[in-house]
């Protein structure tokens, strides 16, 4: 019997707020353990909380992207369990009224169905590391806004997992909701995955998987866990309903804890947050506030400048790129060639140093005048590449580089004509060679023109005056 693995994903996304969720202290990363908290996020007797009015517009604004329809009444529940990193020992979240439900996501080959959005508080957080077997809890993060988005189990595979997980992020930036940052703890994942046999549309005992840092963790843990069920169901045991961890350094899951079910906490409503309508023209107010997001900016880009699929949709994908794009599009009008730098150098530098685009590229008027350099024969495309390292480490326009290293392209008729003859004096066996019907013999004639010139004569200029010289 064949079985095809069914995934579900929950994201966790922290919202770019100022204050908490539910109180006024300051969010703040990397702060001192515990001096960002007040009776309110310590949950201390008397300390009543207040819905962040920007938490929920933000939250609203992410539902109304994913084609969400909103709830008219929204509550608060208390989600009760007991952990350190709990203060109030419950944490407040949505049950069975949450903000919003039946959005999607629509990927190339599918549309992964959205089940449902909804607002939470985060927990604090446990310290281990040089504590000599203690831990210690930090409740700075204890408060901070999160919005949960739980996909339908309409995933086949983790690759669809990792390209479902890429286009949310793309519509979560674009939205300036969010840093988006898994290093950092704004952006987390959880998943849930089972095993059954194809065509069938029940669904297995399911396992969530926890402690995954990155989209390409995601991938590789549930790569492993649909392995490992795949397994346990082709030796007749049954797949124990848990959840699991991923150890990115053994590449395996681990057993962490039975899976617990929904009447396991004792969800109950919040009684200090009373239930509320929302409030329909500010919700239409929210949605003709949202920006261009990827689908749309994608068939602009192709259509205004004529990009194909792929590299529309690899500019769209990050916004930052799609943004310095465009504004080097409005100085520059030769896309294709844009596009070609954007995504050769300028993006091996981005893969090779883990930052931005504009951390790894030059400023956008310095790229343009790089750009216009090469049309006009100054410099080569080889120079051009190692100029534009250095104008991204050192900010240095492309002018004063060259000019400070000599660097410019050759183009003068004259030297250059020089150069050949001089090449074919020296190079009387190659040349006979060439005389004799061995096409590789001009190439090589080529590079020590190059070679003579120290990498400087213009390409095209010396295949010319080459091809004169030689009576073709």
């Amino acid at each position: 019997m064949q079985y095809e693995p069914v995934i579900g994903l929950e994201v966790h996304l922290q919202l770019s707020t100022r204050t908490k969720a539910f109180c006024g202290c300051r969010i703040s990363f990397g702060e001192r353990p515990n001096s960002q908290t007040c009776p309110v996020c310590l949950g201390l007797p008397g300390a009543l909380p207040v819905l962040n009015e920007k938490a929920f517009g933000y939250a609203t604004k992410v539902a109304l992207a994913l084609g969400c329809e909103i709830q008219g009444f929204v509550k608060f529940d208390r989600k009760n369990y007991y952990y350190p990193d709990l203060p109030k020992n419950f944490q407040i979240s949505q049950y069975d009224k949450p903000l919003a439900y039946n959005g999607r996501v629509s990927l190339p080959a599918k549309t992964i169905r959205i089940k449902r959005v909804h607002l939470e508080e985060d927990a604090g957080k446990l310290l281990h590391e040089g504590l000599d077997g203690a831990s210690r809890v930090d409740y700075n993060r204890a408060g901070i806004p999160l919005l949960e988005i739980v996909t339908e189990p309409d995933i086949a595979s983790p690759q669809e997992a990792y390209d479902y997980l890429t286009k949310l992020k793309a519509i979560l930036e674009y939205l300036d909701v969010s840093l988006c940052d898994m290093e950092k703890g704004s952006l987390r994942c959880d998943a849930n995955i089972s095993t059954r046999p194809k065509g069938e549309s029940s669904l297995g005992p399911k396992v969530e998987v926890k402690n995954m840092n990155t989209f390409k963790g995601v991938r590789d843990a549930l790569e492993y866990e649909a392995s490992r069920q795949l397994e346990v169901v082709n030796s007749q045991e049954s797949t124990v309903q848990e959840t699991r961890l991923w150890d990115a350094q053994k590449r395996v899951t681990i057993s962490m804890r039975s899976k617990e079910e929904a009447h396991d906490y004792r969800y109950f409503p919040e009684p200090d947050l009373v239930p509320f309508v929302a409030d329909r023209q500010s919700i239409e107010a929210v949605r003709r506030s949202l920006p261009e997001l990827p689908e749309a900016r994608l068939k602009r880009l192709r259509e205004r400048f004529g990009l194909s699929e792929y590299d529309a949709g690899v500019l769209v994908s990050d916004k930052a790129m799609a943004d310095y794009f465009e504004e080097c599009a409005g100085l520059y009008d030769k896309s294709k060639a844009l596009v070609n730098w954007i995504m050769g150098e300028i993006l091996n530098r981005i893969n090779l140093k883990k930052t931005g685009i504009r951390e790894a590229a030059p400023p956008v008027k310095d790229l343009v005048e790089l750009l216009k350099m090469i049309d006009s024969g100054e410099i080569s495309q080889k120079t051009a590449k190692d100029v534009l390292t250095e104008m991204a480490d050192s900010r240095q326009g492309p002018r004063s580089i060259v000019k400070a290293k000599g660097i410019s392209q050759i183009s003068g008729r004259q030297e250059l004509e020089d150069a050949v003859a001089m090449v074919l004096e020296k190079n009387k066996k190659s040349l006979d060679d060439y005389k004799a019907g061995k096409k590789n013999a001009f190439t090589y004639l080529v590079g020590q023109v190059m070679k003579e010139t120290g990498g400087r004569a213009n390409p095209r200029l010396v295949n010319e005056i080459l091809k004169r010289s030689l009576g073709r």
